[in-house]
């Protein structure tokens, strides 16, 4: 926990908040996610954003943000959702999980509120959406659990302009406020971190089995489309033995068609001494999920064409042609059905993808304020 107070936090960036409740020492328990974080007064838990203020946990980061751009939906990764569209990308400041891999750790590990300068009310980020010919927003950087009431304010405004919005998380919530968070996401990619609990305790500061709750949620209470991204570290999370029991697990549990990710590491903030994944640990990692029953498994962070190409799980043809970030072939009808046999394809599609490709957009959103 931080012990750190709200001088020189802007009044309107400070919102009350549901979740949380009183201890008989005075203390505030915040009920967002399993952390439960126990605060004194003035007191932040490790996400930083949220915390103790009069007696009520409070989030103290609405309406700001580390910054806007606009991305392909691809590098979220989603492939099976509005294939080739330009997704608003946003997050804000810390995280409610410890990873000593953060491959976002100037944003997520940021103990500064210098890092949130822009300022964006929910109307403005949906303005923005909608000028940019942006499909959906996605609420992403760091964890959008964490900025629970801001996300979900920016989610009802995009919906009245007809913007979907995305959710990139690790899942690590409880199931009340999981529940309302939801009800607002179109879609979501989900770090499953790894298939061992001590890897969670002693790599993330958390646990498996909370991760592993939100994905049967996610694919049996609701309608939002699900894909899985595992980060595979060297000597970690990588051996053929997890990968298979992950797989199996998702297969049984979540069946065989949420899409999953299997990307590539690179030594970052406080993991410096592991070397990056070889490219042939992700097209193991890809052969062994589908070979236990996975229809859609895909490498990531390398340049691998085939390892990114949708297939049909009946035929064999490949469905969509990817090459990083741009879409090189389109074989699904107007129905998302194989051309090649008329099986479907599971996933959100359109008749035709969108032609945005691999760009990065940098968007100031003061441009989209009114006067």
């Amino acid at each position: 926990m931080e012990t750190a107070n709200f001088d020189g936090v802007e009044p309107s960036s400070i919102v009350a908040t549901r979740y949380w409740h009183a201890l008989e020492d005075g203390r505030v328990q915040c009920d967002l996610c399993p952390r439960y974080c126990k605060l004194k007064e003035n007191q932040r838990g490790l996400c930083f954003v949220r915390g103790n203020l009069g007696g009520k946990i409070v989030l103290a980061t609405w309406g700001r943000s580390s910054g806007f751009c606009v991305d392909p939906i691809e590098k979220k990764p989603l492939n099976h959702f509005l294939p080739g569209t330009p997704v608003l990308s946003f997050g804000t400041a810390g995280c409610n999980l410890a990873c000593k891999f953060c491959q976002n750790w100037d944003i997520s590990k940021s103990r500064e509120l210098d890092t949130l300068l822009d300022q964006a009310t929910p109307e403005v980020i949906a303005r923005a959406a909608a000028d940019l010919g942006c499909r959906s927003v996605a609420y992403t950087y760091n964890d959008p659990i964490i900025f629970h009431e801001y996300a979900i304010d920016v989610a009802r405004e995009c919906r009245k302009h007809g913007i979907l919005s995305v959710a990139v998380t690790s899942g690590y919530v409880c199931a009340e406020p999981r529940r309302e968070f939801y009800q607002y996401m179109d879609a979501a990619n989900v770090d499953l971190k790894a298939f061992t609990d001590d890897f969670y305790h002693k790599v993330t500061g958390g646990h498996l089995q909370p991760v592993l709750d939100t994905l049967v949620y996610l694919k049996h209470e609701t309608r939002v489309w699900l894909e899985l991204t595992t980060l595979l570290i060297p000597g970690l999370n990588d051996s053929a033995e997890e990968i298979a029991a992950m797989a199996q697990w998702v297969v049984k549990e979540l069946g065989p068609d949420v899409p999953m990710h299997f990307t590539a590491f690179h030594p970052d903030w406080k993991m410096l001494d592991r070397p990056p994944t070889p490219a042939a640990t992700l097209t193991m990692a890809r052969r062994i999920a589908m070979d236990n029953g996975v229809r859609y498994a895909f490498t990531g962070n390398v340049h691998d064409p085939e390892g990114q190409g949708t297939y049909c799980h009946h035929c064999g043809s490949k469905l969509i042609g990817r090459d990083g970030y741009s879409i090189t072939a389109w074989h699904l009808d107007a129905a998302g059905k194989c051309r090649s046999c008329g099986s479907a394809c599971a996933g959100v599609f359109e008749a035709q993808p969108g032609d945005w490709g691999g760009k990065r957009l940098p968007v100031r959103l003061r441009d989209y304020a009114p006067a």
